[in-house]
């Protein structure tokens, strides 16, 4: 050890940010194991390692004692004031034990635990710069690809992306570059594990704050999605300020906003409603692009019946009654949708007043 030793620790400390005395702290009790198992010797020792220079001394710790019973632990009082007269028991004598080979076997241990140190901080690091973007979005590049996972380098850690989070329509081949939202961050003892995902209703979520600057700026607020990825989505936002449409924000000039995100998620089809405070119309809204003649809801079901024309039940229900799934999901409301004539022949004529409830909604497909 010497002064470069030293000076390569300050080096470390300002490039990595580990505290130099902490690695030198580290060094020295790394070598007390490494003294012990090499001179193998059960004595108390400590190691000391001089700040300025580098030089290292080890010293045997040994506990002054009337009797001793076990010379490299214990030192009788006579021999220790022939070392300083001031000893008094129980008082601990250090001698300095430094074999003349020490040297290497000290080199060897502090790369070792400098190298750890390293690892460790590096790793911490990386670990809070991605533990902030969890539930967030992130760019990467396709790395390789087994039969349960696509890994992903986002530059300073490679991201897990399961094959069962893509969704159907994504076709990805190496070095393609992957939009993915993070869904869990974990320090492990390997390293931070960054889990993403292309399915997760959070990804829709990000892509619209990123797109549209009043979502951006809380003028504007997502209160729900419900997504089947890949195949459609609904989103239910509201505006603060009643002078900005929420649903034509989303949309953006020429539809432009929301087909950036539709292009993302590879063409899948997305109903932008407007959220209302008022159950019946926000679940006729829900509904969209089906029309809605009326809404009955039953509080204690937490269901809503609704009733559409014949000719739109159909469109209401959705293909495999995705359309009134999609409404449930965003809603939180249980759905039973009746056509007209079905509702007539049930439960007696259809008060109908589609004309009253504005249905405020646009399907993107």
């Amino acid at each position: 050890m010497n002064t470069d030793f030293i000076e390569a620790l300050s080096e470390i400390e300002r490039e990595k940010g580990i505290s130099k005395e902490l690695l030198i702290d580290a060094i020295e009790a790394a070598m007390i194991s490494s003294y012990k198992r090499n001179f193998n010797t059960a004595q108390n020792v400590r190691v000391d390692i001089n700040r300025h220079t580098g030089l290292i001394k080890v010293y045997a710790r040994k506990t002054v004692t009337e009797e001793v019973l076990d010379p490299r632990l214990e030192i009788s009082v006579h021999a220790s004031r022939e070392i300083n007269p001031n000893y008094q028991l129980e008082d601990i004598v250090e001698i300095e034990v430094t074999p003349r080979d020490f040297g290497r076997i000290a080199a060897q241990t502090a790369k070792q635990v400098v190298t750890q140190r390293i690892r460790e901080a590096e790793r911490g690091l990386i670990y809070n710069a991605f533990i902030d973007k969890e539930e967030d979005i992130v760019t990467g590049i396709l790395q390789r690809q087994d039969q349960r996972n696509i890994y992903v380098d986002l530059g300073k850690v490679e991201a897990v992306l399961p094959l069962t989070e893509l969704m159907p329509t994504d076709k990805f081949k190496q070095g393609d570059r992957i939009k993915a939202y993070i869904t869990k961050v974990e320090n492990t003892t390997k390293g931070p594990q960054i889990i993403l995902s292309r399915t997760h209703p959070g990804l829709l979520k990000r892509l619209f704050e990123l797109e549209v600057p009043e979502i951006f700026d809380g003028v504007v607020e997502i209160r729900s999605v419900a997504r089947e990825a890949g195949f459609r989505s609904k989103i239910a936002v509201h505006s603060r300020n009643p002078e900005v449409d929420p649903v034509g924000s989303c949309v953006g000039p020429k539809g432009l906003r929301v087909q950036t995100i539709v292009t993302e998620l590879r063409g899948e089809k997305i109903d932008i409603v407007r959220w209302m405070e008022n159950v019946e119309e926000y679940v006729a809204n829900a509904l969209s692009p089906s029309k809605v003649l009326e809404v009955q809801i039953h509080e204690n079901e937490k269901m809503a019946r609704v009733i559409v024309p014949d000719y739109q039940l159909s469109l209401a229900i959705g293909i495999k009654g995705q359309n009134a799934r999609l409404a449930a999901k965003l809603t939180g409301w249980k759905i039973d949708i009746k056509s007209e004539t079905q509702a007539e022949q049930e439960y007696g004529r259809v008060k109908t007043y589609s004309e009253e409830m504005h249905q405020d909604s646009i399907s993107i497909d």
